[in-house]
């Protein structure tokens, strides 16, 4: 019992209570009067302030709340109610009415709810003088016995020192004379891992002055719907604070000496306060361990990952509290919460969880909904569920131990079937006139939820939402042994990370790519990788690196006897040369590249290259045969309706109407291209439009439109980290115009 007067941020340094097992006619650990140590003056304040005489006439005395935070709650606590956005469990301002002022509290295992309900109740516990009532409600003991409500209420009757033989033996007899003792007071009732609604709504007083807290890990709607309860979900903690909790458990100087090794440590726990403690306590009590050694018992490659945060208490040990939530799952939402531990992350979609558990939508719709009140996943966008790392781990554990290796493995293949579909489908809806695109793809397991594509936008927008799952399905496939999805999913992606701009991760996949073709001897494989491979190369100005996948290239279609992607070469390695100013150079690949393309009647290729000609022409002050060369390629490509082949000619022609000094048309040109990139998603593309389109802008005596397009080419650049931003910032700075100002008006 803590003694009277002593302050809540002082009860971190309690020692957590035990946690006794409720079997069936227990009675839940409530406070039957003052603490021990109370003084005179608490107790006389408890009888002034209108506590009803008990049957016996004695004067009730004040129930407390007994139970102790857990270790550095006045910190966790803290930090809590910052994650909650500082509400309390109190009355919101206009708040009318006689009911009883409710907080429920949800959030998955070890977030840190009963913390932060303890700390609230000791910062506000002066608020509610006629006492605080608490009873642990066990909803997801490892027995599985939640205590029932009437076992609660009268644990509750009996602090309130109702004579047993006055306590009603029905529930709602017991119910309405709880609610009649508390009806004219103000008390705390703080219900802590409540299973339900049903569990907790007999437990509820009557009067309007009185609060309830209530934890749970589910989220209790219907206590929000009918009770009017606040809810209040709590989320993991960000870094930031979890370095300050472990810095408070370790001390400063041990974290600056071993700051990587916490940042890692911090990282690995993904937010979790419960796991944080346990690694803390891990620290504190073996010191000689350095902390990297902590960090890599932690990380993803270990499968006794969860091993490192066993405490030997099943209160506190981490997997042991996600199974509560576990157990109370029915067979099917279990199933589906083992399988989801297969998914890479960071999160999926409704109609990849349906092929993974080869579900129809409509069926998994409901697992999902019911997986999220449990707070075992949490729907971060509507239709995307994500899962914390750690539950990740645990069931994924579970999976391993529960699920057939059969059953695993055709789970992973209909979730990789599903984004490979998705994925070819997308990419053919981002650019229809792709070079180099895979051959068909087989059908789709039974089972696979792939669906309607409707247009371009959907495409842009799936792939900025998946791509981070798609690179980890790459890898994961490949990890598996499924090295034909591996390397078509990376070949579908290529587009996208190219326009986008995420080079260093396109290269990273194909890397991934080129391993799992060459272990199948794919031929065609391996050149969509190395071509790949070459594009990242290209822009991160690796020139030598992307000659070599190009020769490389050349070899394999040259073994399987496809001229037209011998021609897709050409035209690649044409680029490079033009990047690195060897313009003749570049000329007579594209001349080769018109040739094959020619060849094969690929009229595609044929306006691609054309486009290219004119431009290496224009830049080496050819303007005539420039003009011819684009304008052929513009025909060509309004023909076969490629957009993006369009938008890159315009901005050719640009170039070249700014070369024969005809400034207003070549800023024409620019802006016809400036929107179909922008159209299309092509970052890069559109930030170098931005950038010529600033030049003839200037050229045509319009210099604040100009310094307006090197302002937003440079962000482009800037945000894309691509060295290019070297242009329009020099630029800017020769006009003295500092680059982040403001600019308004049009281009």
């Amino acid at each position: 019992m803590r003694p009277a007067g002593r302050r809540a941020a002082d009860l971190r340094r309690d020692p957590p209570p035990p946690r006794r097992r409720v079997g069936r006619g227990a009675r839940p650990r409530v406070d039957r009067g003052p603490p021990a140590g109370a003084t005179g003056t608490d107790a006389g304040r408890a009888r002034s302030c209108g506590a009803r005489r008990s049957a016996s006439g004695a004067a009730p005395r004040r129930p407390r709340l007994v139970h102790r935070p857990r270790g550095g709650a006045a910190a966790t606590g803290r930090a809590a109610a910052r994650r909650t956005g500082g509400r309390r469990p109190e009355r919101r301002p206009g708040r009318s009415g006689p009911g009883v002022v409710i907080s429920a509290i949800a959030g998955t295992a070890g977030v840190g709810k009963t913390t932060l309900a303890v700390h609230w109740a000791h910062r506000i516990a002066h608020r509610y003088p006629d006492g605080q009532l608490y009873v642990d409600l066990r909803g997801f003991d490892l027995d599985g016995r939640a205590v029932p409500p009437g076992e609660a209420l009268r644990g509750f009757l009996e602090a309130l020192h109702v004579p047993p033989q006055r306590v009603p033996t029905d529930l709602p007899g017991q119910a309405a004379l709880f609610r009649t003792l508390l009806a004219d007071r103000r008390v705390l009732v703080l219900l802590d891992n409540a299973r339900d609604d049903e569990q907790v709504r007999p437990l509820l007083p009557g009067s309007s002055g009185s609060l309830v807290v209530v934890t749970s890990r589910n989220r209790l709607t219907g206590l929000v719907v009918n009770a009017g309860a606040h809810p209040v979900t709590l989320d993991l903690l960000p870094p930031a604070e979890a370095r300050e909790l472990l810095t408070g458990r370790l001390g400063p100087g041990r974290v600056r000496r071993e700051a990587a090794a916490l940042d890692e440590i911090v990282r690995r726990c993904a937010g979790l306060p419960l796991a944080l403690a346990v690694v803390a306590a891990h620290a504190v009590g073996q010191p000689q361990v350095p902390l990297a050694a902590l960090a890599s018992e932690l990380r993803d490659a270990n499968p006794d990952r969860l091993t490192a945060l066993t405490t030997g208490d099943p209160t506190t040990d981490v997997r042991a509290v996600f199974s509560w939530s576990y157990r109370a799952l029915d067979a099917d939402s279990a199933r589906l919460f083992r399988l989801l531990g297969l998914h890479p992350g960071p999160d999926a979609g409704r109609a990849a969880v349906a092929s993974l558990a080869g579900l129809p939508p409509a069926r998994v719709g409901p697992l999902l909904a019911g997986l999220t009140r449990a707070n075992l996943l949490t729907e971060r966008t509507p239709g995307r569920y994500a899962m914390h790392d750690l539950l990740r781990a645990y069931a994924s554990e579970l999976c391993h131990g529960v699920d057939p290796e059969a059953e695993r493995n055709a789970a992973r293949r209909r979730l990789f079937d599903h984004y490979l579909h998705a994925s070819h489908a997308a990419d053919h809806l981002l650019d229809p006139y792709r070079l180099a695109r895979p051959a068909a793809l087989p059908p789709p397991e039974p089972g696979v939820t792939v669906g309607d594509r409707p247009e371009h936008a959907w495409a842009t927008g799936w792939f900025a939402a998946e791509h981070h799952v798609l690179l980890a399905c790459v890898e994961q496939a490949a990890g598996s042994g499924l090295d034909r999805h591996s390397w078509t999913l990376a070949a579908a992606l290529t587009t996208y990370l190219d326009r986008s701009g995420h080079w260093p991760e396109l290269a990273a996949a194909q890397r991934t790519a080129l391993a799992a073709a060459l272990r199948r001897g794919d031929l065609a494989g391996q050149a969509l990788a190395h071509r790949g491979l070459a594009i990242a190369c290209t822009w991160s100005g690796e020139h030598e690196a992307a000659h070599r996948h190009y020769r490389r290239d050349l070899e394999l279609y040259r073994e399987l006897g496809d001229d037209t992607g011998r021609a897709h070469t050409h035209l690649g390695v044409s680029w490079v040369l033009a990047r690195q100013g060897r313009l003749r150079a570049a000329l007579d690949e594209t001349r080769l590249a018109l040739d094959l393309y020619r060849s094969a009647g690929y009229r595609v290729g044929q306006a691609k290259a054309l486009n290219n000609l004119g431009w290496m022409h224009a830049r080496l002050g050819e303007p005539e045969p420039a003009l011819h060369c684009c304008q052929a390629a513009l025909r060509l490509h309004e023909e076969t309706g490629d957009r993006h082949g369009a938008a890159l000619t315009w901005d050719s022609l640009g170039y070249v109407r700014h070369g024969l000094g005809d400034h207003d048309r070549a800023a024409d040109c620019y802006r016809r291209a400036l929107a179909l990139h922008r159209e299309l998603g092509d970052r890069y593309d559109e930030a170098e439009v931005l950038d010529n389109l600033g030049d003839s802008l200037r050229a045509a005596g319009n210099l604040d439109a100009a310094r307006r397009a090197w302002r937003e080419a440079l962000t482009i650049f800037d945000e894309l980290r691509h060295p290019d931003a070297d242009r329009p910032r020099v630029k800017l700075a020769a006009q003295a115009v500092p680059a982040g100002s403001a600019g308004g008006g049009e281009l």
